[in-house]
């Protein structure tokens, strides 16, 4: 008589394989290379039907790129100017020569890099555990909209995120590879300061057991990231450290949750909106499973899951804005035991155990499906997209207008605040000096610069405003600043030019 029990699968290539193993070699090539396939038509698609832009902190790394051609000084303590990122900034810089164009190849790149992170995740979970849960590992990354949504905007989380999971893929089939996954992880320091803390614990593991030499190779792998970081903002601003405190001192002036205190609630919280209840619910079934039947197997993905709790723990307690990016790597791993919950069934023997988890998974499946599909309102991803393109090419149209170039020799350009001065400064090729904030009131506590952003506004120049309710609510409305200097029109400005979001003034 069958077992119905959960036994442990025999170990050995057709324990591994799972029913993939029963599929001609043609066969477990070409279901992987389809969805693949699919997935790139969809990116191409919707790259062209919705012609997005970077967001605030990539289209910083452009200006600042510029700035790095031109031999001037970049200017990374303009006002309320992101954390600037090594790596994005030579990045942009390859990209200026592009010309206009340079934005959307970035998120060119960015789109491209999601393709890079569904194909390390699909191979991650299938070398971990079977073809079929990398197959339904990577449908999940897919379906869980915030990480398109990030492609479409141009963040560098993605192709950051996708240097991890193939460092990961690259370590998981061969322990202590070394070189070529030290130099993922130090590309991915130069993006984002949470890879110190990987790249760090795996000098550790690789160290261990080798010579000197090796160990002096692979420390300066580990301290490039770090190193290069401080270097930049020393050459720039002085301070090695302005990049950790100016972060600090931007999350408490813009009220992000910030300190080590936040970070309990915030975890929970940020994981449910990455994954979705549903997913992280069966995440914590799959980590149960999987460990159980697999013991050896969960170690890389259980790894990540852990160093990325650590890192948002370190950023609480460095004093960093407690923001949802900073877990991404853990929601990613969560995917990965979802993914177990849902096709662990292959890890099992042939037998009745193995049936009804089949059959319960395409029932949650089929549910899931029908859950999503008559709740989900794609008018709103619609929107979402189609502000991201009309926004930026109305403020385009606004900017390169007779009436507001000319305004340009009279002054400076005002916005209403921080969000557009990053696309002002590139689609003008404008210095710091010449885009200011209206909201700019009140010098920097630690330099005692700026605060003259109104002021210098009131002086003549070219002024824009929003004109729908979409622009007000997105980019001006954003976090209870001063209504009145980013709404209401200045004394002397006259009508210039609009376009269906953004409206001009300008006083000579």
């Amino acid at each position: 008589m069958e077992s119905a029990t959960l036994t442990r699968p025999r170990s050995g290539p057709q324990a591994r394989s799972g029913l993939a193993a029963r599929l001609p070699a043609r066969g477990r090539r070409l279901v992987p290379a389809l969805g693949l396939a699919g997935l790139v038509v969809a990116v191409v698609v919707g790259f062209f039907v919705y012609p997005t832009y970077p967001n605030y902190d990539s289209v910083y790394s452009l200006v600042w790129g510029r700035e790095l051609l031109d031999g001037t000084n970049l200017s990374f303590e303009a006002y309320r100017a992101p954390t600037q990122h090594p790596l994005a900034i030579l990045f942009g810089a390859a990209l200026v020569p592009l010309g206009e164009g340079a934005d959307r190849v970035m998120i060119a790149f960015t789109w491209l890099s999601f393709v890079v992170l569904t194909m390390g995740m699909y191979r991650l979970a299938a070398r971990a555990f079977t073809p079929t849960i990398g197959l339904i590992t990577a449908a999940l990354l897919c379906t869980r909209f915030d990480f398109p949504f990030l492609a479409a905007r141009g963040y560098l989380d993605i192709p950051f995120l996708a240097m991890i999971v193939w460092a990961a893929c690259l370590e998981q089939e061969r322990p202590r590879r070394g070189t070529p996954v030290f130099a993922l992880l130090a590309l991915a320091a130069m993006l984002r300061p949470e890879a110190w803390l990987i790249i760090g614990l795996y000098f550790l593991w690789c160290a261990w057991p080798a010579d000197w030499g090796t160990r002096v190779r692979y420390a300066v792998w580990t301290a490039s990231g770090p190193v290069i970081w401080a270097l930049t903002d020393l050459i720039v601003t002085g301070d090695p450290m302005y990049s950790l405190t100016h972060t600090s001192g931007l999350a408490e002036e813009l009220g992000r949750a910030s300190g080590i205190g936040a970070v309990p609630s915030a975890t929970v919280e940020f994981l449910t909106r990455l994954d979705k209840a549903p997913v992280a619910i069966a995440g914590l079934a799959g980590f149960a499973l999987a460990a159980y039947l697999v013991p050896r197997r969960v170690v890389m993905p259980t790894a990540l899951f852990l160093v990325g709790l650590g890192t948002f723990a370190a950023v609480g307690l460095a004093g960093l804005s407690v923001i949802q990016r900073y877990l991404l790597v853990p929601s990613l791993m969560v995917m990965v035991f979802a993914a177990v919950a849902l096709g662990g069934w292959t890890l099992l023997q042939a037998g009745r155990a193995r049936t009804a988890w089949a059959v319960a998974s395409v029932l949650v499946v089929l549910g899931g499906t029908f859950y999503t599909a008559t709740r989900v309102n794609l008018k709103v991803f619609d929107n979402e997209l189609t502000f991201r393109s009309e926004y930026r090419t109305g403020l385009e149209d606004v900017l390169r207008s007779p009436a507001v170039q000319a305004g340009l020799k009279c002054g400076v350009v005002s916005v209403p605040n921080h969000k557009l001065i990053a696309d002002v400064r590139w689609i003008l090729d404008l210095p710091a000096d010449k885009v200011v904030a209206r909201t700019d009131t009140v010098p920097d506590k630690e330099t005692g610069k700026g605060g003259d952003g109104l002021r210098r506004a009131e002086q003549g120049g070219v002024a824009i405003y929003a004109a729908n309710r979409s622009v007000l609510i997105r980019q001006v409305l954003t976090d209870g600043m001063d209504a009145p200097a980013q709404t209401s029109i200045l004394p002397g400005y006259t009508y210039a030019a609009s376009s269906d979001a953004y409206g001009a003034y300008v006083r000579c």
